[in-house]
């Protein structure tokens, strides 16, 4: 797979989830000696033209408030990217903000929205993915996002260093109204 400069747009968790999620991504970079990243749940990733990622996350600020959705439990794969994982429900919402990013960005990578938020990025066993998975209870059964960010990264992400590499260049709140 051609590997190339791309900019990834997120969707950030409010808090306390943010708070809990930051912590467990910590704790699991710590024991199993793995890159820390913020948790977010990747809505698309594009071609990197940073000067478009700006005008993109205030079209979605602009047209979506707060996105809440249902946790549906802890995942795993053999994915360096998705070790382990929080799985979400795909909601109205969340298809929106993917198709106004879309839209704003234009789709060159083909990106398709499974939404998850990582918890660990790491080529791990898969015995030691199970037990990892079965050793996480979430304490919430929904989780409100509120903010977006255009990241710089490589295209696939592959390793550490990858990771550690990323910049955001653009980051934006999105409407308190009810959601």
């Amino acid at each position: 797979m051609r590997r190339r400069t791309a900019i990834a747009y997120w969707l950030i968790p409010a808090e306390p989830a943010h708070r809990y999620f930051r912590r467990l991504i910590c704790d699991l970079a710590c024991r199993h000696d793995a890159p820390v990243f913020e948790p977010h749940l990747t809505l698309h990733v594009a071609a990197c033209r940073a000067d478009v990622a700006e005008r993109a996350l205030s079209e979605a600020a602009r047209d979506c408030e707060r996105v809440r959705l249902k946790a549906l439990g802890i995942n795993h794969s053999g994915e360096f990217t998705k070790t382990l994982f929080v799985q979400f429900e795909l909601s109205k919402k969340l298809r929106r903000l993917n198709e106004i990013i879309r839209g704003a960005v234009g789709d060159s990578f083909r990106y398709e929205l499974k939404p998850h938020l990582s918890l660990l990025y790491k080529k791990a066993p898969l015995s030691t993915r199970r037990l990892l998975a079965r050793s996480i209870e979430l304490p919430f059964s929904t989780v409100i996002f509120d903010s977006l960010k255009a990241v710089r990264c490589t295209a696939p992400t592959q390793s550490r260093a990858d990771v550690e590499a990323w910049r955001v260049v653009a980051a934006k709140r999105m409407s308190q109204r009810q959601f």
